[in-house]
Order: C-alpha cells, then structure tokens, then sequence
C-alpha cells in the first residue's frame, strides 16, 4: 500500500445493538457536547465545518512557507468565534463552555488559526471588554467582532517573559497625549494588527493598557517578524520597538490600573488556550487513528496490533481528562468563579497531556510521522508553542503552588 495520504476508509464501529460508535464516542466519550444548546452546537459544528472544507487543506502550504493566510479572514469571521464568549456588541453571546469547544474546533483544523484567534479574540477583545469603559467597547468592539479590525495585545518584553511583571516599557502624559517608549516581543498579528493595547508602566508606576490605532502607520513604531521558527509558522509574531508613539488620552483602558487587572485578561486567555491544546490532541488522535485503520503492515491492519491499540486508548483517555478539565474550567467562568489558578492548572494540565498525545502519534506514525502530509507532524511541531505561550508549564505550576501553599515562589 502507498504511503501517500489516503481517505480515510469508513470503520466498523457498529455496537452489537446495531447502532453506531459515530462521533461521540470518538473523542466525547462522556457526552460533553450535549451541554451545548443547539445554537451553539450549531456554532461549534461550523467552525468544524469551515476548518474540514477549507482551512486543514491549506494548512499545509502557509505553514511550510511560513505566510500568514489573510484569505482565510473571512471565512473566520463568518464562523462567530471572535469574541463568541462576550454578550452584546456583535457577538455570538455563547456560554464559555461553547466558546471553548469552537476554540478547540480552531485548533483540530490549524495551529496558526486558533493562534491568530487567541490573540485577536482572547487577548485584545477580551481587554476591551473586561477592561475597556462603555464608551471603548462600543468604539472598538463591534468592528473586531466582524474581524474588519485585527487586534494584539503587545505584553511581553525582551528581558521580561515569565517575569513581565517587571514590564519596562513606559507611557509618558503629554498634554492629552501619551508617549510609549519601550519594545516588545513575542506579540501575535503585531505586524499586521489594527489595533494594539500596549501594557506599560505610566509616570507614576502604574501599570496600563494603551490601544494604538493603525499602528503599522505611526510615526515611532516599528514592527519587525519574527523569523526562523518551527511552530505556528502560519501566524506571525513580531518584534517591537515604540519610540515615542503617540496615543490619544482616552485610548487607555478605563480599567486598566494596575498588573493585577493584567491578569485578568491572562485568566481568560488561559483559558482559550487550555481548549487549543486540547484541539491539538483530538487533531493528532484522529490523524493517528486513521493512519492505524488503514496501514498494513505485516498483513493486517496496525489497528488489530495490542500495543497499538493500547496507544489509542492511553491517547483517547487523555484527551478525555482534558475535556473534563476544559469543560469545569469554564462553567466556573460561565458562573463568574473562574480564578487565574483555575486557567493555570487546566493549562497546566491540557498542555502537557497533549504533548504526550502528539508524541504518541508521531511515533505511531514512524516515518511518515514527520511529513506534513500526515498532518500529524503539523500539530507535534505546533503545539511546542502552546506549551509555552501564555505562562509555561513552569509558570503554571507556581501560580498552582501558590495557590495550596499561600506561599509564592516566583521571588
């Protein structure tokens, strides 16, 4: 048989009563969705739809060239997921719940997608919304809801990743101005984003959100890719440098005052996150599933092997312990009881936990494990930066520890 991907043929998953394992027992086997009115099982089964008919099959191609698919923009927006989890304003007004399952749909099609999403939806969206006053929610929010405004949030610094708290960057009063002066790093869509919030430390040491408007056209900003990497490579980050960039008075966030209303975006972007990993996993689960139905080798199916199958049961029970966890995460934030050590230990957990399930699938893959063809090789490289982006596996683990010791071991 050809290495060459193949479609998948049809298993038999028929149960002795005459009824089919189908798609819940594939990888929800608990019946989570079953949580999810069927409007937002409507929205869910669409970004499905939209990743399957056009974004898996094009990954392939911006990933390997490392270019960021604009064209696929529209076809984003027309899913709701920007935003999906805020009400009003444009938005889909899901639960959190829902909102995490089209977030993890995002991720089983492209790593680089559910990126650009977690940026644009998790980060800048939601600092408007949590952090903005009445008036910068109606300015901003609606426009980025349709996705005719890309937003970043620009946070991290060169000598500040886990220790951003530390942030540099500074914005100066000036009249009915402020003046940002510093540089940033890591910062999705940042070279191709319509508006940015800034976080930097104003004159008396406060820390605040500050959106730039147009910023790829002002004066003292200077936006540069970030070239060179081996995950996410259809999504690009930028390197930053302000030098005295100009912002209106009222373009700071109204709430945003101190690093403790930082993490309240954190806690919520966290979240997004946790569910992307967990996309990732059902994305190389079924990718190696698939390639176990219909490689033979020695004769029969790699499917009918013990250790195979034991591989595919360790995977599928991972992925459940993820859902479960995703699932809990965000009903407490539906019920607004969502703390930022809750996001923290369901990252915590969902990363790493994908991690082995992509890692089994390569492996299960052998050879044609590290082909793009096979997709699967796209997620094991892709997810690498979901374990890191929004706090480490580290930084996870001490916002946890702090939390059943009372103790900090950040410093």
């Amino acid at each position: 048989m050809s290495d060459a991907p193949q479609p998948m043929p049809e298993p038999d998953r028929a149960m002795p009563d005459g009824s089919d394992l189908g798609a819940s027992l594939g990888t929800d086997f608990l019946h989570l969705e079953d949580l999810l009115t069927d409007a937002e099982r409507e929205l869910r089964d669409g970004v499905r739809a939209w990743c399957d008919a056009e974004v898996v099959a094009a990954a392939q191609e911006w990933w390997e060239a490392a270019r960021f698919p604009a064209e696929m923009l529209p076809g984003y927006a027309a899913t709701r997921v920007a935003g999906a989890a805020i009400q009003g304003y444009g938005c889909a007004g899901v639960s959190a719940v829902a909102e995490g399952m089209m977030c993890a749909e995002l991720a089983r099609g492209d790593g680089s997608i559910a990126t650009f999403n977690a940026v644009h939806s998790g980060l800048a969206m939601t600092s408007v919304h949590l952090l903005g006053d009445d008036e910068q929610r109606e300015r901003w929010l609606p426009s980025m809801a349709r996705v005719e405004t890309i937003g970043a949030v620009a946070l991290t610094e060169p000598t500040h990743g886990s220790d951003v708290v530390s942030l540099e960057t500074t914005a100066r009063r000036d009249g009915e101005e402020w003046v940002l002066d510093g540089a940033k790093r890591w910062i999705g869509n940042g070279s191709v984003a319509d508006l940015v919030v800034v976080w930097a430390r104003d004159d008396d040491g406060d820390v605040g959100g500050f959106v730039v408007e147009s910023p790829q056209g002002t004066d003292g900003w200077d936006a540069q890719v970030i070239e060179g990497k081996i995950s996410n490579r259809g999504v690009w980050q930028a390197h930053i440098r302000l030098d005295g960039v100009r912002v209106p008075a009222g373009n700071r966030l109204a709430g945003a005052r101190t690093f403790a209303d930082t993490n309240k975006v954190l806690a919520k972007s966290r979240q997004t996150v946790a569910w992307e990993a967990l996309g990732h996993a059902v994305a190389a689960y079924e990718g190696a599933l698939t390639y176990a139905l219909r490689r033979q080798q020695f004769g029969r199916p790699l499917a009918k092997n013990q250790l195979i199958q034991d591989d595919l049961a360790r995977m599928v029970t991972l992925i459940t312990s993820m859902q479960l966890m995703c699932v809990r995460m965000s009903q407490l934030e539906d019920e607004g009881r969502c703390t930022i050590e809750h996001a923290a230990m369901t990252k915590l957990h969902t990363t790493t936990a994908a991690r082995e399930v992509v890692a089994i699938a390569r492996d299960m893959l052998g050879g044609n494990g590290i082909l793009l063809d096979h997709h699967v090789a796209r997620h094991f490289a892709d997810l690498e930066a979901v374990y890191t982006y929004e706090g480490s596996r580290t930084v996870q683990s001490l916002l946890v520890g702090r939390a059943v010791t009372g103790t900090s071991a950040f410093r």
